[in-house]
C-alpha cells in the first residue's frame, strides 16, 4: 500500500504536477532563486567606487570649505 501511495505522489496528484499553473509557478520560483543568488554574490563583492574622471562637470567652481584657501 505504501509503495503505491509514494508512486502516485505524496501531496499532489501527478496530473497537477504536469499542469500549466504548476510549471509557471516552478519557473517563477527558479528565476527568483537565481536572482537572489546573484544578488547575494554581488553583495559579497567589495564596493566599487567610480573614478574621479567620470564625475565630469559636477565639481564645484568655488570651495565651500571653512578654510577659504583650501584646495578644491
Amino acid at each position: 500500500m505504501i509503495h503505491g501511495f509514494l508512486h502516485a505522489g505524496i501531496l499532489l496528484p501527478e496530473s497537477f504536477l504536469h499542469s500549466r499553473f504548476f510549471i509557471i509557478l516552478a519557473t517563477l520560483v527558479a528565476l527568483n532563486t537565481v536572482v537572489y543568488a546573484a544578488l547575494s554574490v554581488v553583495h559579497m563583492l567589495p564596493k566599487w567606487f567610480r573614478p574621479s574622471w567620470l564625475r565630469g562637470s559636477k565639481k564645484r567652481k568655488e570651495t565651500r570649505s571653512i578654510f577659504p584657501d583650501a584646495p578644491r
